[in-house]
């Protein structure tokens, strides 16, 4: 699609043109906005589904409210591209996620229009709550709108900032679409889905509420009578009235005159309110609505067909993962898979098709995820609990005192660690070592190929070490599947491998996971010992010691931030031995990495060949 050739999407590139538009342009303008994303998607890959299902959401409230002074707030990013090519980006929409491009996410340095930075799930309700206190505090009279999905709803920071809306002028819009990226789960699917209000209902409601503007106290009893009168006669509690809300919906959230009309109404009524929408993810675009899962992500398509180029026989870390897990649980009546609503993106769902009795998808909750593996543990099951490396840290709390504390032996994998590209600073996987080796009964464990994942999953499913036992591995890979038939090998915890021995160097390369083929081609350039760690904790201490006695310089190297890492870990265990040795780490900065291709990061954080070879020179 040429710009140039709309009507009207050619004549929008700011909430001032939108605005310029009838409500009877609106839904033309949305059809050849929903086209526009399509088109760039198909040859720039990026998020398609979530953002077609919410673009009438986007459109009708930046029509409505007086944005960017109205502050409007996204709960992850990926229902976000209408809302940043109708903010003045349109035309920047091609780099979108591309390095020195638009974020693939709102991004509060990026522009005045994204209020709050939107990686991570959940957090909108509470970032929109602080802003209307604020917004209160200083007398400003700025509305605030927050938008979240049914499937980041089921994350506890959404109800800690439900339920502490009360007296604040909020609106949040529920998009409910029953999907998060993977099929929603749990009771608030199934409460969500039940959830009627008639609107008749809702029309008198508002217009009784606003005839007893003039006393409040009449207001509250109303509302008393009103939740118990429904208890009564629907013969259910609605959640979000529970709260403190004032419930509207639910409505068509793809019809955007409708939208529009609602949010007319909406805004002109105080205190905490939530709309609840109904969309469809990949709306308008068939294939995305019939395959939700699959096309909210989907790479390279062609947009008339919907083809894509055909998928690879490799395996990734993800698949050998899945694969990998299936047979030691059929191997072990007590093994379980756990994913905090991730089981197509870490290969969970493998195991779920196969023993969906041994599976759980617990939501987007990382935090419970780990505790539920913990209770778990309690009762002498094996669970194997499978988080995004980024989104681990949410958990900390309670990989400290549900598991470490107490000893708990759960399995922590934590998929997408290192740099994973173009979803940028709010997903790399950069964190995880730093966070977790300060913590006692953890392991970390970091396989450098597809088999040692394996023997190191199998070597963790024997338990015996009293904790945590975390395993850090990077998106990707490309992975014979003759992997699979090879067998099991037990490793010794805390042992590194000596991959290749030059006696005559006085420079020993030590690798991390991910880096083990860079490091690798540097200490065959530098003719340097080259030594894949594959555990971070505990550290190999006799062979530390050993190449303290053969070696003057050790470069360490690593794809987590250098502060904190493992060369940190190397270099304090020198010191406190009292070693005197060279120690120079590789790593990420001491700053956020922005978006671009994992090869390009890779080159920008100096995790490359000829960077190792300089620091190991230098």
């Amino acid at each position: 699609m040429k710009i140039e050739d709309t009507k009207y999407l050619s004549r929008v590139n700011s909430v001032a043109d939108l605005r310029k538009l009838s409500i009877d342009e609106l839904p033309l303008y949305c059809a050849e906005l929903r086209q526009f994303i399509v088109d760039s998607v198909s040859s720039n890959p990026g998020h398609l589904g979530s953002s077609l299902g919410a673009l009438e959401i986007a459109v009708a409230i930046h029509y409505v409210y007086d944005t960017p002074y109205d502050r409007l707030v996204w709960d992850v990013g990926h229902q976000a591209y209408a809302h940043k090519i109708i903010t003045g980006r349109r035309d920047m929409f091609h780099t979108n996620r591309k390095r020195g491009g638009i974020s693939g996410f709102p991004k509060r340095a990026e522009s005045e229009f994204d209020a709050f930075g939107a990686g991570h799930s959940s957090v909108s309700v509470s970032a929109a709550v602080g802003m209307a206190a604020a917004s209160k505090i200083k007398g400003d009279n700025r509305k605030v709108v927050a938008v979240i999905g049914d499937g980041a709803l089921t994350g506890g920071l959404a109800f800690e900032g439900l339920n502490n809306a009360k007296d604040k002028d909020v609106l949040v819009v529920l998009n409910d679409n029953n999907m998060s990226i993977d099929p929603n789960v749990g009771a608030l699917r199934d409460a969500l889905t039940k959830l009627t209000t008639s609107r008749v209902y809702n029309k008198l409601k508002n217009r009784i509420w606003h005839f007893l503007g003039f006393c409040p106290p009449l207001r509250r009893v109303l509302q008393k009578f009103e939740n118990g009168a429904k208890s009564f006669f629907l013969h259910q509690s609605n959640l979000f009235e529970s709260l403190g809300f004032r419930y509207f919906g639910p409505i068509d959230g793809n019809d955007v005159k409708m939208l529009v009309r609602r949010l007319r109404d909406l805004r002109s009524i105080e205190g905490p309110k939530l709309l609840h929408t109904i969309t469809v993810k990949g709306k308008g675009y068939p294939i995305a609505e019939e395959h939700q899962t699959e096309w909210h992500a989907p790479g390279k398509f062609n947009p008339l067909t919907g083809e894509k180029a055909p998928a690879s026989d490799s395996l990734r870390y993800q698949e050998v993962f899945g694969y990998t897990l299936l047979e030691l649980a059929r191997s072990n009546d007590k093994i379980v898979g756990i994913t905090p609503a991730m089981p197509t993106g870490c290969s969970l769902n493998i195991l779920m098709e196969a023993m969906p009795h041994r599976a759980f998808d617990v939501g987007i909750a990382e935090g419970h995820a780990v505790t539920f593996a913990a209770g778990l543990s309690t009762e002498g099951i094996v669970p194997f609990c499978n988080i995004y490396s980024s989104f681990s840290q949410r958990s900390i709390d309670n990989i400290i005192h549900d598991v470490a504390v107490q000893g708990n032996e759960v399995v922590l994998c934590l998929d997408r660690a290192g740099l994973v590209g173009e979803d940028g600073a709010t997903h790399h996987g950069a964190f995880d070592i730093a966070l977790l080796r300060s913590i006692p009964n953890v392991v970390i464990a970091a396989p450098s190929s597809d088999l040692e994942l394996r023997n190191v999953m199998f070597t963790a499913s024997k338990g015996g070490y009293g904790g945590c036992f975390v395993i850090r591995y990077p998106r990707g890979g490309k992975f014979s599947k003759d992997v699979l038939s090879k067998p099991f090998e037990k490793l010794q915890i805390g042992k590194s491998v000596v991959v290749n021995e030059d006696k005559s160097s006085d420079v020993a390369i030590l690798s991390v996971g991910a880096t083990f083929n860079i490091a690798s081609k540097a200490a065959s350039v530098v003719g340097a010992t080259h030594i894949d760690m594959r555990f971070v904790k505990p550290l190999d201490v006799e062979l530390l010691d050993r190449v303290a006695q053969q070696y003057r310089v050790v470069v360490v190297v690593e794809d987590g931030v250098v502060g904190g890492g493992a060369g940190s870990a190397v270099r304090d265990y020198y010191s406190a031995q009292g070693i005197v040795i060279d120690v120079r780490s590789v790593g990420l900065p001491d700053s956020f990495v922005e978006h671009a291709s994992v090869e390009d990061l890779w080159k920008m954080c100096g995790l490359s060949v000829d960077s190792i070879v300089e620091i190991a020179k230098r």
